[in-house]
């Protein structure tokens, strides 16, 4: 090889434009670089004049059956072939003889200097139905990409059009949160976004509104983990409290009851489902459930974080006899925690709704858990805890022809899930304080005290500024002020079956118990960290998803109109609240409004891939 041949380098050509005694100097349409001899192969021993006259050369067609069909059992060389085909022929088009013989579908061409292999006719005919099938996608995909563009400014998209899942899949991935870029809208010049690909499905009529894209975009499954856990084997020195009726108390459609309570004249005891015992640290439905964080609640149900198993195994009041890990406190007067214990128990578990234990309140048997309830919240409110109410909805989902039809409506509250609340945050309370008190690596979940205004006007418009003012929560192994609930500290232990944190704080409580190693601080934050992670993404998904369904009633009922209260106030704009379907934003009105002042809205404008409802007033 010498200067000015045309050279083969990594599968484009270059020029020799010096040569030394060990290396190349080479000019390629990036740049000149130095080269081994062996990493380049000659194309033509005569001088080419420059490699943009290479690159700009033309051959003339040439018949590649018969030179096949010459060659046909044989490994020709490149420039055997080559001389077969175009005789004498230019320095310079030495380049184009190669890329014609490697998109010819009867050569197998790997480099120049390798031998050139012949295909066989059967081998050439299956290559060219699949370039003809190549050219007929691609033709379908320019269709369609013409389509999708004329649809987005309105026209309607073909329902007849065939064969163009795949196209519609592609954009799916970016919907759904898999896939973070679409070829498709590019090329059609819609932006890639997620909540754009949305659209794009629901205006091609590829999805229909009730497509809930969220558990997904989050990083969960709206099913439950299928991870096998193994049967509890419940241990021999449990503690049997049959005889003290324990209740377990929730919603009407709740399945998966994992606390109950009971008061036997002197203690008051927090039971909780107890899968810990069972499901050991690193196993794989340990990490499944770190995976997910938490179980995941949306309109569609639950998709539970132990999966449908755990709830046969640890859920409290399935069965006659129900298994807990349970705390045992002794509160003084105004309901301060005394002692704690923390035992593993055998239930009677009565399962009650919320109605049914409001209509019980003043019976013997749970008269005293409302009496406490309330001295631990007027103990709370004196901390400086800081309690927002807002009203709440439910939203349920009904089949009806195939479809899903929302119901979105409000929430009645009760006095016995805000008994059971306290119940909990005692339990919280006192885990925290027990481990604190042995030295337990533990997880702490703390909250800053927030910075209220020095007055707060009345009802809703007060409610939303303290929420405002409130700070985020922070979850870490040293106990710290969780201001917001008005406690010292507190720990998060009575969800193990819906809450990854729970069951690594279950774990720890056990292992103590039983005199095994504890684990460390410092492994154990990471397990938090990573159980915690996944169950912001669960909230999220959540809360998405129910805004979702809430937008989806709305287009499923365009009559509409419910009563809106101003939370706070710019100009002729307000920040408003539904209460009758829980919804929060922004409305423009013809005149200056009050905090608190009520009136009536219907909707103007929805973009549910957005999750943005547009609101007039009416009255």
């Amino acid at each position: 090889m010498k200067k000015n041949n045309l050279v083969f380098y990594k599968n484009q050509p270059a020029l020799i434009t010096d040569v030394q005694i060990d290396k190349f100097e080479i000019t390629l349409e990036s740049g000149t670089k130095r080269v081994r001899g062996k990493d380049i192969v000659l194309l033509h021993p005569g001088e080419c004049r420059s490699l943009k006259a290479a690159l700009e050369a033309s051959v003339p067609p040439v018949d590649f059956a018969e030179a096949a069909e010459f060659f046909a059992g044989e490994a020709p060389s490149f420039s055997e072939l080559t001389e077969l085909l175009w005789g004498n022929y230019a320095a310079e088009q030495s380049w184009q003889c190669w890329q014609a013989l490697c998109a010819s579908p009867y050569f197998i061409c790997t480099t120049p200097a390798e031998p050139i292999g012949i295909r066989t006719q059967e081998e050439i005919e299956r290559l060219q139905q699949k370039q003809t099938e190549k050219e007929q996608t691609e033709k379908l995909r320019r269709v369609f990409i013409d389509a999708l563009h004329a649809c987005m400014q309105g026209a309607f998209f073909p329902a007849d059009m065939a064969g163009v899942v795949p196209f519609f899949q592609e954009i799916e991935a970016l919907a759904l949160g898999s896939a973070s870029v679409s070829k498709l809208l590019k090329e059609a010049k819609i932006e890639q976004t997620p909540e754009q690909a949305h659209e794009v499905l629901l205006k091609t009529g590829f999805w229909q509104i009730e497509r809930n894209p969220y558990p997904s975009r989050f990083g969960h499954s709206l099913h439950s983990s299928k991870v096998d856990i193994p049967a509890p084997v419940q241990p021999k020195d449990v503690l049997d409290l049959t005889a003290v009726p324990a209740y377990a108390i929730d919603n009407p459609g709740s399945t998966d009851p994992d606390d109950a309570v009971s008061f036997d004249g002197t203690y008051l005891w927090i039971h909780i489902a107890n899968p810990a015992d069972t499901i050991q640290a690193d196993t794989q439905s340990d990490k499944d459930a770190c995976a997910r964080g938490a179980t995941l609640y949306t309109p569609e149900g639950a998709a539970r974080m132990l999966g449908e198993q755990a709830v046969d195994y640890f859920a409290l009041g399935l069965k006659p006899d129900s298994y807990a890990l349970s705390f045992k406190l002794l509160l003084d007067a105004d309901g301060t925690i005394q002692e704690i214990a923390i035992h593993r128990t055998k239930l009677s578990v009565i399962r009650l709704t919320y109605e049914e234990a409001d209509r019980q309140k003043d019976t013997p048997a749970l008269a005293p858990l409302f009496a406490i309830a309330e001295r631990n919240r007027i103990r709370r409110d004196d901390a400086g805890a800081v309690t927002i109410d807002f009203p709440e909805v439910t939203i349920r989902l009904e089949e009806q022809d195939g479809k899903k039809l929302a119901d979105v409506r409000p929430a009645v509250p009760t006095e016995a899930a805000a008994m059971i609340k306290e119940m909990m945050l005692l339990a919280g309370e006192a885990a925290a304080r027990f481990a604190f008190r042995h030295s337990i690596p533990f997880q702490y979940i703390s909250q800053e005290s927030p910075e209220l205004p020095a007055s707060l006007p009345p009802g809703l418009a007060g409610e939303y500024k303290k929420r405002r003012a409130m700070r985020p929560r922070s979850v870490g192994t040293i106990p710290a002020m969780h201001a917001a609930l008005g406690l010292a500290m507190y720990g998060q232990v009575t969800s193990p079956l819906r809450r990854y944190g729970d069951l690594v704080s279950h774990r720890q409580l056990l292992n103590f118990i039983d005199g095994k190693p504890l684990t460390p601080a410092d492994e154990l934050i990471l397990k938090i960290a990573a159980g915690d992670e996944a169950g912001r993404a669960c909230v999220a998904a959540s809360r998405a998803s129910r805004q979702h369904w809430t937008l989806v009633y709305l287009l499923q009922h365009p009559e509409w109109q419910g009563r809106a209260v101003v939370l706070d106030t710019m100009g002729k704009k307000a920040h408003i609240f539904i209460p009758s379907i829980g919804y929060e934003g922004d409305i423009n009105l013809n005149a200056e409004a009050e905090l608190n002042q009520e009136f009536t809205v219907k909707v103007r404008r929805i973009r549910l891939p957005y999750l943005q409802a547009v609101f007039e007033q009416v009255s």
